[in-house]
């Protein structure tokens, strides 16, 4: 503190690239040693709780289902795993949020191909909603935009929101790549948030693509949340929606914090390096949580939903109740005699 009094930084204060892992340990001390302890501790145990939930998925869900529902409960044991290995390597960051990006862009939309096949997959789910409408004026994109115009249920209109989620798996990966080749060539920094450094840029096309990506999941849990009730699908899309704030929300305002050194340095971590250093820290207690919920969330049978033709049947079957049968031989107006 005396030296920033005096006008003079630690020289890791001014560092562009965070310290090495061997330099980060040595600087720990006994309770730091023990927080890093029991955070990979934290991520060991998700991992595990993960891989017997996938047991459990493989042996009592059927077969369409199982890999859907598998990705969505890999998401947050998958980021609490980057960010220890970030928490550990500090160096290795930009590659572990760029892994952690990627997997959860595609779990995003395997998120909107589960509320499709909890309806019984598109065929059932066109017939019955084919009445309804789509209500478009939903988070994160036009949620105050109540004069939107509500959209007939179709096949179209199934293809635009698929096609929306797809687009983000698809893309982020692109420009990810970008990033890295850029990277090796000196032009994108992660912390670089001028607007002559390529990572602003980036990261503005990215957070377009995320919000357009998040705007369908959003569309189809509006129209099947009461559909969906018996399968649980509030507290499934309330688990999905924390990962979304957690991973992007959180760990974009450490960032911004980071860079205007609001969030101090300690040698031998820079402001931003802190910055990601915290934010890992965090993921992890939060992931480790998340997965713990989801294992009581989702380790639970549900029987598929009754065709939407059901409940017509059934009424009509009450009215059509013959009230006599004798010798083989059945009275009533609706019904023939055998």
């Amino acid at each position: 503190m005396e030296s920033q009094a005096n006008g003079t930084l630690h020289p890791s204060c001014s560092a562009r690239e965070p310290p090495y892992s061997q330099e980060l340990l040595q600087s720990l001390n006994l309770p730091g040693r023990f927080l890093f302890a029991i955070l990979t501790l934290m991520m060991l145990i998700a991992n595990l709780v993960f891989m017997e939930e996938a047991v459990y998925i493989y042996r009592k869900i059927p077969s369409s289902k199982r890999s859907i529902i598998i990705w969505i409960n890999a998401a947050a044991p998958v980021m609490a795993t980057t960010s220890c290995i970030g928490m550990w390597i500090p160096r290795s960051t930009m590659f572990t949020d760029f892994t952690a990006a990627v997997f959860f862009a595609i779990v995003i939309h395997k998120f909107l191909m589960m509320m499709i096949k909890e309806c019984g997959g598109q065929k059932l789910l066109l017939r019955r909603f084919e009445n309804g409408h789509f209500t478009i004026s939903t988070g994160p994109c036009c949620c105050c935009c109540l004069c939107l115009p509500r959209v007939r249920i179709t096949r179209r209109a199934l293809f635009w929101l698929k096609l929306g989620t797809f687009q983000f798996a698809c893309f982020r990966p692109i420009l990810i790549f970008l990033s890295i080749v850029l990277w090796t060539n000196g032009n994108y920094t992660l912390y670089n948030l001028s607007p002559k450094g390529a990572a602003i840029w980036i990261n503005c096309v990215v957070g377009v693509l995320t919000i357009i990506g998040l705007w369908p999941v959003g569309i189809m849990f509006r129209q099947v949340r009461k559909v969906l009730n018996c399968k649980k699908i509030i507290p499934k899309f309330a688990l999905y929606q924390f990962i979304v704030i957690l991973n992007n929300v959180q760990t974009t305002v450490i960032r911004m914090l980071a860079t205007q050194r609001i969030i101090a340095c300690v040698p031998p971590l820079s402001s931003s390096a802190r910055g990601a250093y915290v934010a890992q820290q965090l993921l992890i207690m939060e992931m480790f949580l998340i997965t713990l919920i989801s294992r009581v969330v989702y380790r639970r049978r549900y029987d598929d939903l009754e065709p939407p033709e059901c409940t017509a049947e059934e009424a009509g079957d009450k009215k059509q109740i013959p009230e006599t049968m004798l010798n083989g031989t059945v009275s009533g107006d609706t019904l023939p005699r055998v």
